[in-house]
């Protein structure tokens, strides 16, 4: 596990987002990349190697795939989710609002 780094200094305050990811998986890359630039930090759970990790993931996700990214209780998928609610311009509302909705 780890904590991931917002890209400056005066991160601003939102949920928290905690992201079940590998070390070098293309898609968890991009979600950081995107987190990042957005000034938002983030729990980072690696479950490369590690099976229960990884169990834990697909029961909460209900998805075999990473990343897997929850924005307070919610989860909100995978990158090209988490893209496509930017794109949308849902996300900041998601990362932002005290109370998010359920379901994107």
């Amino acid at each position: 596990m780890g904590i991931g780094e917002p890209a400056s200094q005066q991160a601003v305050e939102h949920l928290l987002v905690r992201m079940y990811a590998t070390r070098f998986c293309p898609y968890c890359l991009r979600a950081r990349m995107l987190l990042k630039r957005k000034d938002v930090a983030w729990e980072e759970i690696n479950v490369g190697g590690d099976a229960d990790l990884w169990q834990e993931m697909e029961v909460l996700s209900g998805r075999d795939t990473v990343p897997q990214i929850f924005i307070g209780d919610l989860h909100v998928g995978g990158y090209d989710d988490m893209a496509a609610l930017d794109r949308a311009g849902k996300l900041d509302t998601l990362l932002f609002n005290r109370n998010p909705s359920k379901g994107t």
